[in-house]
């Protein structure tokens, strides 16, 4: 395993990260168990996951998978060995069971750390990210970006203090963002060198071979200000295995069950996937390891959140930090990507 070092601070996380949010929906707590032990047996140490998971976020399986991974490390005694990372949601009428009326305020944040260490069952937190802005943004599927009519939005700057307050407390290492702009990554940036508070780390966004808009503005904050990003969705839901291929909805995807992860369907989408699809077949590897692969050897990228339904999903994702792709390969994909760019936010 490849390990990288995040700037400005102490975490050297493994170039895969393993993805939880279909643990306690689509996956057993057993079944989470076991993707922790191989996965921290492949020398992967970054395990991320958010107070809202699973995924669909319903009252009924709210905040199950921390507590999954709070019962693995009570069994296990390997807190130690694990980077952990979470998540405090943001506003929304999809979270309300969470926190009615969530906001990034101090209330809010507060609860979520206290309710998040408890299930965890762990007394610190490596990295905690906010889920998405408090303000409005294009968010899980938009990419336009349109004025609100009206902005209560919490100020950057106080979200920011209440974080350095968690930091000075012990309760939490590092910061960082996810479902971020540019500009929002700019602002807190500025206020925390503006008030000495804590600067942000990562920034978690969804990034693959369908979504480089990281690439448009946020990669050059990444390159100017030292800080890396942790892509989740690498494979585009799964799109990019090419298992959904010419139509087929197989038993049990994501797809198939909930029609609200459809962000990455569309002809111009299909029409990439077979061109990707055609260029690893070419060099010689899945569609998966292809996928991959590219995203690891991206310059922003610290660690490669992946996710898995079934341990032969799981040691193939993580089997792609030993893929190197060729420079004709990356040529060909960049090739695709100007026919196609952005199919799918």
């Amino acid at each position: 395993m490849e390990y990288r070092e995040i700037p400005r601070s102490d975490l050297k996380v493994s170039l895969i990260g393993l993805g939880t949010m279909t643990w306690g929906e689509q996956n057993t707590e057993a079944e989470g168990h076991e993707q922790m032990d191989y996965a921290l047996e492949q020398g992967v140490n970054l395990f991320d996951v958010a107070e809202m998971y699973p995924v669909p976020p319903v009252a009924e399986t709210c905040h199950e998978t921390e507590r999954i991974i709070g019962t693995w490390f009570a069994d296990r005694g390997k807190r130690d060995q694990v980077i952990l990372a979470t998540k405090v949601v943001g506003p929304g009428t999809h979270v309300t069971h969470i926190r009615d009326g969530a906001r990034l305020d101090r209330p809010n944040i507060m609860t979520a750390v206290e309710g998040s260490l408890k299930r965890l069952q762990t007394d610190y937190i490596d990295l905690y990210q906010l889920h998405w802005p408090d303000r409005p943004v294009p968010l899980f599927g938009g990419r336009d970006y349109n004025p609100p009519r009206r902005d209560d939005s919490v100020p950057i700057e106080e979200t920011l203090k209440v974080l350095g307050e968690l930091v000075a407390q012990g309760k939490v290492r590092y910061i960082g963002l996810s479902n971020e702009t540019p500009w929002g990554a700019m602002k807190f940036l500025q206020a925390a060198e503006g008030f000495g508070l804590p600067r942000i780390v990562t920034i978690q966004n969804s990034y693959n071979l369908l979504n480089r808009t990281f690439d448009a503005g946020l990669s050059e904050v990444c390159h100017y200000e030292d800080v890396r990003s942790l892509p989740y969705s690498p494979l585009a839901f799964g799109r990019l295995t090419g298992k959904y291929r010419g139509g087929v909805m197989p038993d049990g995807a994501r797809l198939t069950l909930w029609e609200r992860f459809a962000r990455y369907n569309g002809p111009n989408s299909d029409a990439a996937i077979e061109e990707y699809a055609r260029i690893a077949g070419e060099a010689g590897m899945s569609l998966t390891q292809m996928s991959l692969a590219w995203i690891n050897q991206r310059h922003h990228v610290a660690s490669n959140l992946i996710g898995a339904t079934s341990m032969e999903q799981l040691k193939e994702n993580i089997a792609s930090v030993e893929v190197n792709l060729p420079g004709e390969v990356r040529k060909a994909i960049d090739t695709v990507h100007h026919r196609f760019p952005n199919p799918c936010p």
